[in-house]
């Protein structure tokens, strides 16, 4: 499978798409032995491009045997981001993906995306916080728009598998306005699309998103805020039909927290 934004088939007509970004020059931010993204320029404008080479054998079969969909290669992107926007959520925007190769273990493909310029991650903006606590009214609405967010998501078959505030990018130079914010949900590379999202899931992507939040000083009542808003239920109701699962969100997300932690040489740790 080929496709090409007009701009990028006049740019790169006559040439191997493939060929091309697997030896095209660029800004590398991460390179592995079977995937390398890299930022580069075309006509003046930022993209990013994700060049996957196949996965081998023993990743695939790792993963089968841990009962998990091997990801091999820029498709789930490809049909994330194409998800995303087909339910409204901002994200980042593909202008080129290819596919090519009948062997998994050897599969080509590559994915490339403009750049969200002068953008940070809601991440970036939390951690200013320690100094210069937030405004109620800014808390209760990044809250309630991730509770929105994620229930949108999930209520479509969309599960992100690396759910963090760091994923969620923001305008950097403009003071964030309650009554409109406007996050865009990156890094889908491992997201699933479904009819349905298995519980399992649903409780990675939350207790994901719960661990991420758990240094900004989080209240019960805004715990609460994001429960009835994600569920749509009353409070009372939603705490009593989803019990088991947010007591399975506090338990993996405490963990993951405490193996961080330890992992960051934490003193109390």
């Amino acid at each position: 499978m080929l496709y090409l934004r007009d701009d990028f088939k006049e740019a790169w007509q006559g040439k191997d798409p493939f060929n091309h970004l697997m030896n095209l020059d660029g800004e590398v931010f991460r390179e592995l032995e079977a995937r390398r993204t890299f930022r580069f320029e075309l006509n003046g404008k930022g993209y990013f491009a994700k060049v996957h080479n196949g996965v081998g054998w023993p990743e695939i079969i790792e993963n089968l045997l841990r009962l998990r969909k091997p990801v091999l290669g820029a498709r789930n992107e490809w049909v994330a981001l194409n998800s995303l926007k087909s339910i409204g959520l901002n994200t980042m925007t593909a202008v080129a993906f290819g596919e090519r190769g009948c062997n998994p273990a050897k599969q080509q493909s590559f994915l490339v995306t403009e750049e969200l310029k002068d953008m940070h991650t809601l991440e970036d903006l939390c951690d200013t916080w320690e100094e210069h606590a937030p405004a109620f009214v800014l808390k209760e609405a990044i809250i309630r728009k991730l509770a929105v967010i994620s229930r949108q998501l999930h209520d479509n078959g969309i599960n992100h598998r690396d759910y963090y505030l760091c994923h969620f990018m923001l305008p950097k130079n403009e003071k964030p306005d309650p009554e409109n914010l406007s996050f865009y949900l990156i890094d889908l590379h491992r997201a699933q699309v479904r009819k349905k999202i298995p519980e399992r899931w649903r409780l990675k992507d939350i207790s994901g998103l719960y661990y991420s939040a758990m240094n900004y000083k989080l209240t019960q009542r805004d715990i609460y805020r994001f429960i009835t808003i994600y569920t749509g239920l009353p409070l009372r109701e939603a705490l009593n039909k989803h019990e088991w699962m947010w007591k399975k969100i506090e338990i993996k997300a405490s963990k993951l927290h405490t193996r961080m932690k330890r992992k960051a040489g934490h003193p109390n740790y």
